[in-house]
C-alpha cells in the first residue's frame, strides 16, 4: 500500500517555470498547472493575464510527504522566484504573478510562516527587502488549459521557455541535485 499523499498550491510568477521544476523531483507525483486567489469561477488565461479576476497563476504539486516533505517544497520555491517582488517575476507583471502560498490546512499555513520568518531573519535576500509572499487558505484551484500542462517539457525551444524557464530548471538541478527523478 502506498503513503497517502498531500498536495501543495504554490504560486511564484509564470506557473510554467514552477511547473518545470516540481514536475522533476523525487517524491512529486503530480504537477498541474492553474488558477487561485481570485474571485471568478472557471477563469481562462486570457482572463487571469488581463488582471481583472484576482486569480494567480499557481501550481498544485501532489506528492509524497514520506519522500519530500512540505518545508522541502517550500524551501525550493523560495529558491526558484524572488518572493520580495510585489506582483512582479522578472518581465512578467501583475496580481497573477504575486508570490502567493494557498494553504491546504492550519499546519501548511504553520509551515509557510515559519519558514517566511526563517528566511527574513537569515536575510536571505540582499538589501533587507522584504518577503511579500501571501499565506493564505486555498478556496479552489482551477486547473488550466490542457496546452499549459507541461509547457516547458513540450516547448523547450519557445523563447520564453528557453531563457526564462530554463535557466530557472538549470538553478534548480544544480542547487537540488540529489533531489531530481533518477
Amino acid at each position: 500500500m502506498s503513503a497517502p499523499r498531500e498536495v501543495a498550491t504554490l504560486a511564484g510568477g509564470c506557473f510554467w517555470c514552477l511547473e518545470a521544476v516540481f514536475e522533476q523531483l523525487k517524491g512529486v507525483d503530480r504537477v498541474v498547472s492553474g488558477y487561485a486567489g481570485g474571485a471568478r469561477p472557471t477563469p481562462t488565461y486570457e482572463q487571469v493575464c488581463s488582471g481583472a479576476t484576482g486569480h494567480a497563476e499557481v501550481v498544485q504539486v501532489t506528492y509524497d510527504p514520506s519522500v519530500i516533505t512540505y518545508r522541502d517544497l517550500l524551501d525550493i520555491f523560495f529558491t526558484i522566484h524572488d518572493p520580495t517582488t510585489l506582483n512582479r517575476q522578472g518581465g512578467d507583471e501583475g496580481t497573477q504573478y504575486r508570490s502567493a502560498i494557498f494553504t491546504h490546512s492550519a499546519e501548511q499555513k504553520t509551515e509557510a510562516e515559519r519558514a517566511i520568518a526563517e528566511l527574513t531573519a537569515a536575510g536571505t535576500w540582499g538589501g533587507g527587502a522584504p518577503i511579500v509572499t501571501q499565506v493564505t487558505p486555498l478556496d479552489r484551484f482551477w486547473p488550466a488549459e490542457d496546452y499549459h500542462q507541461g509547457y516547458f517539457r513540450t516547448n523547450p525551444n519557445q523563447p520564453y521557455c528557453a531563457f526564462t524557464v530554463a535557466p530557472k530548471v538549470a538553478k534548480a538541478r544544480k542547487t537540488f541535485f540529489d533531489r531530481l527523478k533518477a
